[in-house]
């Protein structure tokens, strides 16, 4: 699997990262999303990441990990801490000790920022 067959790109104006294959049928597609939220507290500029989702057909080539690599890679790259919400960022996170830095634990001022982003 050819690496730049897959990218990641940031639509920050939609608060989410989407992994695109560029040998889509129809050019290249959104074959997965990353969505987040981006809060602060306390001076601390936080990235919180609340949903991973790769199309059912892409299944199983570690494409998930791919897309949350390159969405925690840019979020430290702009200076923000990383709110592991999702739990497959939750249980990717620790696999991959070298962003534990860089990772705020969830807390309930985290869960009720995203009910009054969605609601």
């Amino acid at each position: 699997m050819p690496e730049e067959r897959f990218t990641v790109e940031n639509r920050s104006a939609e608060s989410r990262y989407v992994l695109l294959d560029s040998e889509a049928e129809h050019g290249s597609a959104e074959i997965g999303e990353e969505s987040y939220l981006d809060y602060s507290a306390d001076g601390v500029d936080q990235r919180i990441m609340y949903h991973t989702g790769v199309s059912e057909h892409y299944g199983g080539l570690g494409l998930a990990s791919v897309l949350v690599r390159a969405a925690v890679e840019d979020t430290i790259a702009a200076g923000r801490k990383i709110v592991p919400v999702c739990p497959y960022v939750a249980a990717w996170l620790p696999k991959h000790p070298e962003y534990a830095e860089h990772v705020v634990a969830k807390a309930a001022e985290h869960l009720e920022a995203l009910r009054a982003n969605q609601g």
